[in-house]
């Protein structure tokens, strides 16, 4: 959908954010453009002056779930290392965030295997780099703080209580086998990687060259666990989860961090299936997502522990 002026949908306090920051009136704002909605913002994009921009608006609930502080922050860490998209504007306070549009860009692929190839190189490339943030994501401390936003709703699910007991249960080998914490994006998902075009430093020459987007989630954490976000978003099964991991891991992926990675997947899965009955609370639906991050939780807890009882046979 796209307007041509302000529209009370883009809000009035979005609006003057725009005008402000490039010094410019109504007038001067080329189109707006309803993009997709996301899961938990809305995204407009914009013209001014002969460039494009995306404004980012944050959805209903976004201030219970996210730290617009440490978000900023973590735009401030990641600035001029090439990872993210370039950031005009963004506020600590509300989440109110401006990007120069990357004209032509495509997200990843999920079923490409050149695609995934080049986005885990990406991935690895930013965990080597071993940035550091003095906040944290615990995904254990998250699943308890989004089940305590349903305000003593029970889930929609009858063997919550079950599988819940079943995904803690892996939290001690998560901690025996993790890696060292460093600044992990959190979601990086399929949706976040954007290829497009551009001229290379060195030659002027296009080359299609690739971002990490959306660092709102980011803290401190096993950067593996960015491993199995971008599975359980792209829905993906078990074969397709495994030829994931080889890929990140350039084949040499260990049988024990194998086993961490499907206890991630099992405790992502709970974490982001308590998210989505949340939003469900507020109106927000999420349909096929929603039910099969609460199945990952079940039938990864399976895996996990199915790779763990083998292990305690094979060490001495």
């Amino acid at each position: 959908m796209c307007m041509g002026k302000m529209s009370d949908e883009i809000g009035e306090e979005a609006s003057r954010v725009i005008t402000s920051q490039f010094g410019v009136n109504f007038g001067e704002i080329g189109e707006i453009c309803a993009l997709k909605k996301g899961m938990t913002n809305k995204s407009f994009l914009f013209s001014c002056r002969g460039q494009r921009y995306i404004i980012r608006i944050p959805g209903e609930g976004t201030q219970r779930l996210i730290d617009r502080k440490q978000e900023a922050e973590t735009y401030r860490i990641v600035e001029g290392l090439d990872i993210c998209d370039e950031v005009v504007y963004i506020n600590p306070e509300n989440g109110i965030k401006i990007t120069k549009y990357l004209e032509g860009a495509r997200t990843c692929n999920a079923l490409d295997e050149q695609d995934l190839i080049r986005c885990m190189a990406k991935l690895r490339g930013f965990h080597s780099l071993k940035l550091s943030v003095n906040y944290e994501f615990d995904i254990f401390e998250r699943i308890d703080f989004y089940e305590g936003l349903w305000r003593g709703k029970r889930s929609r699910y009858a063997d919550y209580v079950v599988t819940k007991q079943n995904v803690l249960s892996l939290r001690d080998f998560i901690e025996q086998h993790s890696a060292e914490k460093v600044l992990t994006h959190i979601d990086a998902v399929p949706d976040n990687f954007l290829f497009y075009k551009a001229c290379r430093k060195k030659d002027g020459k296009q080359e299609e060259q690739l971002r990490l987007t959306d660092w709102e989630y980011a803290g401190m954490q096993d950067p593996h666990v960015d491993v199995a976000m971008f599975c359980i978003y792209s829905l993906y099964n078990k074969q397709q989860t495994d030829r994931l991991i080889q890929i990140y891991f350039e084949g040499q992926c260990r049988a024990d961090i194998r086993a961490k990675i499907y206890c991630y997947i099992a405790a992502c899965g709970l974490l982001w299936s308590n998210w989505c009955e949340y939003k469900q609370n507020l109106g927000v639906e999420f349909g096929e997502y929603s039910v099969r991050q609460y199945q990952y939780a079940k039938e990864y807890f399976l895996y996990a522990a199915g790779e763990i009882s083998r292990r305690k046979e094979i060490l001495p």
